[in-house]
C-alpha cells in the first residue's frame, strides 16, 4: 500500500483512463437499448438518434448520475476481506474497469448487445474470487443476476407481444385504421408518459432526491407519473385531432399516417430512457473508480460509501459520449434491424415493454440489464408475428454473448490483477 499512497496522483489518473474506458465501452454497446429501436423503425436517422442521445444520456450521468454511489458495486464483493489489504482492493478494481472495458470494446466491434452491469460484476467477481478469496464473493448475489438473464427479457416479451397484438387488433386490423387511431393512440400516449414519468423518477432522479432529501412516496410518485401521463395524452390527442385524412384515402396512406404518430411516441420514449440509463449505468463506469481514489485519498481506509468528485462523473459523462458516436451504430443495427423488422407502432411497443419491465423488476427488486430487457421485447415483437419474423441465427448469437460475459470479464480481470499485483505490490 505504501507504494501506491507515494505515487497516489498516478494511480488516480491510471484509475480515470481506465474509468473512461469503461465508460467509452457503456457509450458504444448500451446506448443502443435507448436508441436501436428508434434507428431500426426509422423514426430518427442515426445520426439524429446519437444526438438525441448524447444530448439525454450526458444530461443523465453528469446532471443526476449521483453525489453518492456504492463503493463495492452492487454488494457483489465483501469489504471485511480487504480490511488489512487495500492495495489488492485498489488494484481489483483497476484490473475490473480495465477488463470490462475491453470486453465491451470488443462486444461492441462485433455488434453483440451485452449487458455493461454483468460485465463489470464478472470482472469483480474474477478478481476478488481467484485473487483474494472464494468467500468474498456474495454468490447467492451472482445467482440472482444469473436468473435474470431469463426473468427480465420474458417478462419484456411478453408485455412487448400483448401491446403489439393490441395495436394490431385495435388499429391497424381496422378498416379505418386512422379513425381507430385517434380514438386508442391517446391511451397509448398516456401509457407511454406514465411509464417514462416513473422511469425518470425512480430511475433517473433517484440520486437527486436522495442528494437533496426529497424523499417521494410511492402513492405521490404515482400521481405524478398518471398526471405527467394524463398531460401528454391531452396534447397528444389534440394534435393527432388536428390531422386531416381523406376518408376514402388508400388504406396504406392510412397505414403510414397512424405510424407517423407512433414515430413521435418512439422518440419521446427514446429519450427518457437515455436519461434514465445515463444517471444509473454511468455508475458501472464511476462507482469502481470511486472507490479506487477514496480509498487512496484516505490512506487505505475503506468505506461504505465513495462521495464522487463531479469532475469523475464528467470522465464518466464524456465517456458515454465519446462511445456512442465512436462505435454505438454497430449495437444499434443489431437491435433495430437484425433481429426482427421494426415499424414505428412495433418499435414503440418494444420500448415501453423495456420501460415498464424496468420498473416492474425495480419494485421486486430484481437485478435487471437495460440490454437483456430490450432484446427481450424485441424478440416479442417479432414473435407476435410468428417466430419465421425473428433472425434466429443473431439472437442464437446474443444469447451466446450473454452467457459469455460474465466468465470473459471474470478472466480477463484475473489477468490484469496478476499483472498488476506483480507490477505494483513490494
Amino acid at each position: 500500500m505504501d507504494f501506491i499512497l507515494q505515487n497516489a496522483d498516478t494511480f488516480i489518473w491510471i484509475a480515470v483512463a481506465f474509468g473512461f474506458l469503461m465508460a467509452f465501452g457503456i457509450g458504444a454497446n448500451d446506448v443502443a437499448n435507448a436508441m436501436g429501436t428508434s434507428v431500426g423503425a426509422k423514426a430518427l436517422t442515426l445520426k439524429q438518434a446519437i444526438f438525441v442521445a448524447a444530448i439525454f444520456e450526458f444530461a443523465g450521468a453528469y446532471l443526476a448520475g449521483g453525489e453518492v454511489t456504492q463503493t463495492i458495486r452492487k454488494g457483489i464483493i465483501d469489504s471485511a476481506y480487504f480490511e488489512g489489504a487495500p492495495d489488492l482492493l485498489i488494484l481489483g478494481m483497476m484490473s475490473s474497469l480495465l477488463a470490462a472495458g475491453i470486453w465491451l470494446v470488443l462486444a461492441s466491434r462485433l455488434g453483440w448487445p451485452v449487458s455493461t452491469t454483468h460485465s463489470i460484476i464478472g470482472a469483480i467477481v474474477g478478481f476478488a474470487a481467484v485473487g483474494v478469496s472464494v468467500n468474498a464473493v456474495s454468490w447467492a448475489k451472482v445467482g440472482s443476476i444469473v436468473g435474470s438473464w431469463v426473468v427480465t427479457p420474458f417478462i419484456a416479451g411478453v408485455i412487448a407481444f400483448l401491446i403489439v397484438l393490441s395495436v394490431q387488433k385495435l388499429i391497424l386490423n381496422t378498416d379505418n385504421p386512422f379513425q381507430m387511431a385517434k380514438r386508442y393512440v391517446p391511451f397509448y400516449m398516456f401509457l407511454a408518459g406514465f411509464v417514462i414519468a416513473l422511469v425518470t423518477i425512480m430511475k433517473g432522479l433517484k440520486h437527486v432526491f436522495k442528494d437533496k432529501d426529497i424523499s417521494l412516496s410511492l402513492a405521490e410518485v404515482y400521481l405524478i407519473a398518471i398526471g405527467v401521463g394524463a398531460i401528454i395524452a391531452i396534447i397528444g390527442a389534440l394534435f393527432i385531432s388536428r390531422i386531416k385524412l381523406e376518408e376514402e384515402a388508400d388504406k396504406d396512406y392510412h397505414f403510414a399516417s397512424v405510424e407517423k404518430v407512433f414515430a413521435v411516441l418512439m422518440i419521446v420514449t427514446a429519450c427518457g430512457m437515455a436519461f434514465a440509463h445515463g444517471s444509473n449505468d454511468v455508475a458501472n463506469a464511476i462507482g469502481p473508480l470511486a472507490a479506487v481514489v477514496s480509498v487512496i485519498q484516505s490512506g487505505g481506509e475503506i468505506g461504505a460509501k465513495a462521495t464522487v468528485d463531479p469532475r469523475i462523473l464528467l470522465v464518466g459523462a464524456i465517456g458515454i459520449v465519446i462511445g456512442l458516436i465512436v462505435l454505438g451504430s454497430r449495437v444499434m443495427a443489431t437491435i433495430g434491424k437484425k433481429i426482427t423488422h421494426l415499424t414505428p407502432s412495433r418499435g414503440f411497443a418494444a420500448e415501453l415493454a423495456a420501460a415498464s419491465t424496468v420498473i416492474i423488476a425495480s419494485g421486486a427488486g430484481l437485478p435487471i440489464s437495460t440490454t437483456q430487457t430490450l432484446v427481450g421485447a424485441v424478440l416479442g415483437v417479432g414473435m407476435a408475428r410468428g417466430i419465421a419474423a425473428l433472425n434466429l441465427g443473431v439472437v442464437r448469437n446474443i444469447f451466446v454473448s450473454w452467457v459469455v460475459t460474465l466468465p470473459a470479464g471474470a478472466i480477463l480481470s484475473v489477468i490484469f490483477f496478476f499483472i498488476f499485483k506483480a507490477l505494483f505490490t513490494v
